[in-house]
């Protein structure tokens, strides 16, 4: 039997030492650029940087990257999910309500617009983020940057009752900071399990301590249900279902020394529900505000019967003459909107959950997608059970997570079509089956994809 070794040619060490440049590295760059901006504010707490127009800047490079991302990214224009449409059909029904407004046609108008920069970064998230390291980051910016900016707001807010004001944009209202740290409490817990060292334990068990504080500090009843609302759907989904019992025990001390010190005010504001309860100043703002609320809404749905494509964006607070927005942010888009933006909201957030479900039915499976695929469940349940209590339709966090379920399950899916597409490689310990050669020889082929070598049989030519 004559044996002849052949070895493939590893390539040289400059091929294997040149970094490989990932796809489209500028347009993600400004896409992280654009979600630290929106997520984080620096303008609000950084001295200087309020003179410069971080968001407009973020958002024109998101839009530049969108447009360099046009014919050269994996994913194409036509690739973009069902969720994609009903969001752009938002955008456009926004639009006519603006146009057709009977109260304020051009701050409806310039408000749809500035809106309109969510889309931007909806279809770039989905067209940019192609692997599951990005998404992971992007994930990781909004969630660390929450969790700084409770920090600082409790630091500076010790003068500022419930919170109210020391952070601008998003994070001026109680209600609105509360609404954005539950959503993102999530992943922060997701980041707490997958962290491997010590000390990233400790930082992501801080933050979520701190953000918690904050949360009770605002002392915002919508929030503490969407709170209590995600936590129980984290239990469920982590601590039962993921066999991490000891994460029940955890949030029962959370509640015990954070709840207990800090949730004095809140208790009031949930009593001052009754009028009977009502005993301090607070505790009468409290009772006047959910009075308010009801007088809202009963506003709403006339608005909604009377003008039925929508008053235009933002207009709400005029047309009831309370200058407040209706508490309730399915009837907050539905009498701004119309019905018909009413119905693709629902749509959109639905599409969140389709997406979720079918990753679950995916046969493969990874810890990491796994985790983060329940965290996201987890914010979406918080988001449309907490959306009954606050006026959150144009906050981009919810528009976000649903971005976040596309992109999962879009890398899935491309995963199990590169695990198809893939021959089948016999390990080396697996006989290799043998073929007729041209020159009427056995051959056995044998090694991986960076070297093999050829056995050639042939027993008549070695005969004597």
């Amino acid at each position: 039997m004559a044996v002849v070794e052949q070895e493939v040619p590893r390539p040289g060490w400059s091929q294997r030492l040149a970094p490989k440049r990932e796809p489209l590295a500028g347009a993600f760059f400004w896409l992280s650029a654009f979600y630290l901006v929106y997520c984080a504010r620096p303008e609000d707490w950084i001295p200087g940087l309020k003179y410069i127009p971080l968001a407009k800047i973020s958002a024109i490079f998101a839009l530049l990257g969108l447009l360099m991302s046009a014919g050269k990214a994996k994913r194409k224009f036509r690739d973009l999910p069902r969720e994609a449409i009903y969001f752009f059909g938002i955008i456009c029904l926004l639009f006519v309500s603006a146009l057709l407004s009977t109260v304020w046609r051009g701050g409806a108008f310039f408000g749809t617009l500035d809106f309109s920069k969510a889309l931007i970064a909806w279809v770039l998230t989905f067209l940019v983020i192609t692997s599951f390291a990005r998404l992971r980051r992007i994930i990781f910016i909004q969630s660390a940057s929450v969790a700084v900016i409770t920090v600082v707001s409790i630091v500076k807010g010790r003068s500022h009752p419930r919170l109210d004001g020391v952070i601008g944009g998003i994070y001026s209202n109680p209600n609105d900071l509360a609404f954005a740290v539950v959503l993102s409490l999530p992943f922060c817990l997701a980041f707490l399990l997958s962290a491997r060292s010590l000390p990233r334990k400790a930082a992501w068990m801080a933050a979520i301590l701190a953000m918690c504080a904050a949360l009770f500090m605002t002392a915002s009843r919508a929030g503490f249900i969407e709170l209590m609302v995600t936590g129980i759907v984290c239990l469920w989904v982590f601590g039962v279902k993921g066999k991490r019992m000891y994460l029940i025990a955890a949030a029962a001390l959370v509640v015990l020394v954070v709840g207990v010190p800090a949730g004095g005010r809140l208790k009031d504001r949930f009593f001052a529900i009754s009028a009977k309860n009502v005993d301090s100043g607070l505790e009468e703002s409290a009772h006047d505000s959910y009075e308010q609320r009801q007088l809202l809404m009963i506003e709403s749905l006339k608005g909604i019967a009377h003008y039925p494509w929508g008053i235009g964006l933002g207009n709400f607070v005029i047309m009831s003459g309370m200058w407040r927005e209706v508490h309730v942010s399915y009837l907050q888009i539905a009498v701004e909107g119309g019905i018909a933006s009413f119905v693709l909201y629902l749509l959109f957030f639905a599409r969140g959950f389709a997406n979720l479900k079918q990753l679950r039915r995916m046969p493969s499976y990874d810890p990491e997608i796994d985790l983060f695929a329940g965290a996201l469940y987890a914010s979406l349940i918080g988001f449309v059970v907490g959306a009954f209590f606050a006026p959150e339709a144009y906050q981009l966090f919810p528009y976000f997570a649903v971005a976040y379920t596309s992109v999962l399950l879009a890398i899935a899916r491309e995963r199990q079509q590169s695990n198809k597409s893939q021959p089948d490689l016999l390990t080396r310990s697996e006989p290799r089956p043998r073929a007729q050669s041209r020159a009427g020889e056995l051959t056995t082929v044998r090694g991986g994809p960076r070297q093999y070598s050829r056995t050639f049989d042939a027993p008549l030519r070695n005969q004597r």
